[in-house]
Formats: structure tokens, sequence, C-alpha cells
């Protein structure tokens, strides 16, 4: 069941309905949203980090992330002006 969840909420980012930097609903709200448990919601959004179509930080949740970021692993920006 997560499966269609990734595939729904990623089919929303390549098509632009989800642009980059927009926040996903909460947990509780997905698993409403699509009437499954708050665990499979989880497991789906792990799937779409490990996919790099999103990003969680911490408190502040879960945003679409760009395509190509110029952020290295630590979070520090490596673009050259």
């Amino acid at each position: 069941m997560y499966l269609q969840v990734v595939h729904h909420i990623a089919e929303q980012i390549r098509t632009g309905r989800l642009p980059v930097g927009a926040r996903l609903p909460a947990e509780r709200d997905l698993a409403e949203q699509y009437g499954v448990a708050v665990n499979t919601v989880r497991r789906a959004v792990r799937d779409l980090r490990d996919q790099g179509l999103v990003i969680t930080v911490p408190i502040k949740g879960t945003f679409v992330r760009a395509e190509q970021s110029s952020l290295d692993a630590s979070g520090e920006d490596t673009a050259t002006d």
C-alpha cells in the first residue's frame, strides 16, 4: 500500500503539482488523505527521501527537494560564485 502513496506523491512532484520547496502535509493528514496508517505514510516518506525527492527538516516538516542541489551531505552550500 505504501508504494501507491509513494507513486502518487512522486507523480505530483514530477508534474509540478508539488513544486520545489513545497511542504508536504503532516503524516497524520497524509494518512487520513490516503486512508492508510501513519506507519504506512512514514514508510512512504522514507522511500521518497531515499529517492531524493523530498527532504525532512526536524520540527519543520518534509519538503519537496530540488532535483540538483548545491548543498553537500553536511548541508553546506558548495556552489561557487
